[in-house]
C-alpha cells in the first residue's frame, strides 16, 4: 500500500501525542472487561426518558427550525439559562452575551489555543493535568510550564516562581474535582492563586466540568469571579446529563467571545442546533439541580466502595486521594511498583485503568495512575480492586 510522504503532513502533527485514553478505551470496549480507564458518567444516570420527550416535543412543534442553522454563538435561550446558573449559584454577573456555546468543553480549548497560543509561546499547567489539555495546546506548539497540584490545590511557592521566571502567556486549572486526581483548591488557595495572577499579565483558562458533583453540594467561589476580565470560564453538560449531546461552553468578557465567534465560525459554523434545544427544553421542564443531587448521591457511595476496597486491599504504603467530588481517584504506588506494569498484569485479569504518566507534560511519574470511579457498579468496583490488590501484594 502507498504511504504518503512525511512532509505533506503538518509539523503539528508531530507534537501531538495520542490519547492513551481514547486508545485504551478500544480495549476497554471489549466483553468482559472492566474499566476504570475513562472519564465516563454513569449511563444509568442518564435522562433517556426526559430527552426523548424533548425530543420528540421539538420536531411536533418546531421540526423545521431545530433542523436549520442557528447561530455561532449558540441558541440564546439556552446561553440565557446558563447565566442565570451562575450569577444564582455563584452571584457572578454575567449575561448571555458572555457566552459561546461549543461542542463540549474540548472544543473550547481549541478555541482559545487558536485565538492565544503562537509557537513558543509559555502555558503554565497543573502538575499532573487533563491530557485532553496537553494534546490541545501541544497542537500550537506551545511550551509548558508546570506547577505542582496537592491536596488543597497549587503550590503557591512554586507558583510564583514559575510566574517570575518565565513569560506565560496562559494558566491552564481545573479547580474542581481535577481530572485526574479529583483534587479541589482550597478557598485560601484560590485566594493566594488570584493574588498571585494579579501581579502578571496572563490569561486563566478555569475548566469546570466537575464543580457541581461537590459530595457536599458546596460550591467555592470561581476564579473567573475575582478576575473576570482575564479569566476565561469553561463549563459543560457532559458530565451532568449526557456526553453524547456534545454541549460545553466558555464565559468569557465580551472581546474574547468576539475573537472565538470568528474561531468557531472557521472551525464549525455552530453547535448542533439540535442538541441545544433538546437541552434548553429539558432545562425548563425538569430540574437540574434534583438530577445533580441524585448524581452527588450515586458517585458518592461508589467513591465509598471504592475507597473502601482500597483500604482493605491494597498495601498500606499506597498512596491515594479521597475525592470530595467529580470522578476520580488518584493512586500513587510505592517505588517497587510501575502502573504501566501493573496495567498489563491488570489487562490480563480482565482490567484496565489509566497510568498517570500520560498526565504529565514533563518528567512524568511512572508510579500513579488514575482511577474512575463512577462508571462502575459497585459489587465490580469491589471485585476489581480485590484483584488489584493481590496483584500489588504478590
Amino acid at each position: 500500500m502507498n504511504t504518503l510522504n512525511n512532509q505533506l503532513f503538518a509539523d503539528r502533527v508531530n507534537h501531538v501525542p495520542k490519547s492513551f485514553i481514547r486508545e485504551i478505551l478500544k480495549v476497554a470496549s471489549m466483553p468482559d472487561i472492566t474499566s476504570f480507564a475513562g472519564g465516563l458518567p454513569n449511563p444509568l444516570l442518564f435522562p433517556v426518558n426526559e430527552l426523548s420527550k424533548c425530543a420528540e416535543k421539538l420536531f411536533r412543534e418546531r421540526g423545521v427550525e431545530v433542523l436549520q442553522y442557528g447561530a455561532s454563538e449558540g441558541y440564546y435561550p439556552l446561553r440565557e439559562i446558563i447565566a442565570n446558573r451562575y450569577n444564582e449559584k455563584q452571584n457572578l454577573n454575567i449575561t448571555a452575551e458572555n457566552i459561546l456555546i461549543t461542542n463540549g468543553s474540548q472544543q473550547a480549548l481549541d478555541l482559545i489555543g487558536k485565538v492565544f497560543i503562537n509557537p513558543g509561546d509559555e502555558v503554565l499547567l497543573e502538575r499532573p493535568t487533563y491530557l485532553g489539555a496537553l494534546q490541545c495546546f501541544g497542537m500550537f506548539e506551545s511550551h509548558y510550564r508546570e506547577v505542582s497540584f496537592n491536596d488543597g490545590g497549587l503550590d503557591i511557592d512554586q507558583l510564583r516562581i514559575e510566574l517570575t521566571d518565565g513569560d506565560v502567556k496562559l494558566f491552564y486549572s481545573v479547580p474542581n474535582f481535577q481530572n485526574p486526581t479529583g483534587g479541589r483548591y482550597t478557598l485560601e488557595n484560590r485566594l493566594d492563586i488570584v493574588n498571585t495572577l494579579k501581579e502578571h499579565d496572563l490569561v486563566t483558562i478555569e475548566d469546570d466540568p466537575y464543580g457541581e458533583i461537590s459530595f457536599s453540594g458546596d460550591l467555592f467561589p470561581t476564579l473567573y469571579s475575582f478576575r473576570p476580565d482575564k479569566t476565561i470560564l469553561l463549563g459543560s453538560f457532559s458530565k451532568v446529563i449526557s456526553p453524547g449531546l456534545r454541549v460545553g461552553w466558555i464565559v468569557a468578557n465580551k472581546e474574547i467571545i468576539s475573537k472565538l465567534i470568528i474561531m468557531k465560525q472557521a472551525s464549525d459554523l455552530h453547535t448542533s442546533n439540535l442538541t441545544q434545544q433538546i437541552l434548553y427544553e429539558y432545562l425548563t421542564k425538569y430540574n437540574l439541580d434534583q438530577h445533580i443531587s441524585q448524581i452527588r448521591k450515586i458517585y458518592k457511595n461508589q467513591r465509598d466502595v471504592m475507597f473502601e476496597a482500597i483500604q482493605k486491599y491494597f498495601p498500606a504504603d499506597v498512596l491515594y486521594t479521597k475525592p470530595e467530588g467529580g470522578m476520580f481517584i488518584w493512586l500513587t504506588l510505592p517505588h517497587r511498583f510501575n502502573a504501566r506494569k501493573l496495567l498489563q498484569l491488570a489487562m490480563n485479569k480482565g482490567i484496565v485503568f489509566v497510568p498517570g504518566d500520560t498526565f504529565y507534560a514533563s518528567k512524568p511519574d511512572e508510579q500513579t495512575l488514575r482511577l474512575n470511579f463512577s462508571n462502575i457498579p459497585e459489587n465490580k468496583i469491589t471485585k476489581s480492586m480485590k484483584i488489584l490488590g493481590e496483584l500489588l501484594n504478590t
